[in-house]
């Protein structure tokens, strides 16, 4: 079981999840994607756990929902697989960076490095997205 969760404003993030659920369904692995008002930290009760959030503010993960969720799971990443995916408008992709750098100080097996997009995802950034779910569906 993969479990998907991801905030997001515009339908880029959503895109990006899909994305992400197709390749990981396509690897034969059975996913649960979540919006992250509706997760709880019984995510973490799978095979692999995949984040998705933009990059708010200057270089941050959004902070009414997504950030204080993910902080209340920081802890308990230690040797779970996890992937990270999400989408900026501005900077050079530092948020996705600092993301990562944050899941593995805190034990986190990284499944592949975070994927990103610059505004709307493309196929390019799409293609790395259905690639992150087949990696997630094999780790």
């Amino acid at each position: 079981m993969i479990n998907i969760v991801y905030w997001s404003q515009t339908g880029n993030i959503q895109t990006m999840a899909e994305a992400v659920a197709e390749g990981a369904r396509s690897a034969g692995a059975e996913v649960a994607v979540t919006e992250v008002s509706g997760a709880d930290a019984s995510v973490l009760d799978s095979d692999a756990v995949i984040f998705g959030c933009p990059a708010m503010g200057s270089e941050e993960l959004e902070d009414s929902e997504f950030e204080p969720f993910f902080s209340s799971v920081e802890g308990s990443l230690k040797g779970k697989k996890v992937g990270l995916f999400g989408s900026y408008d501005w900077g050079d992709g530092e948020w996705m960076r600092t993301w990562q750098a944050r899941c593995e100080s805190g034990g986190a097996v990284m499944i592949a490095d975070g994927v990103i997009a610059n505004l709307e995802p493309d196929a390019d950034a799409l293609a790395e997205c259905r690639a992150l779910g087949e990696k997630a569906a094999k780790a």
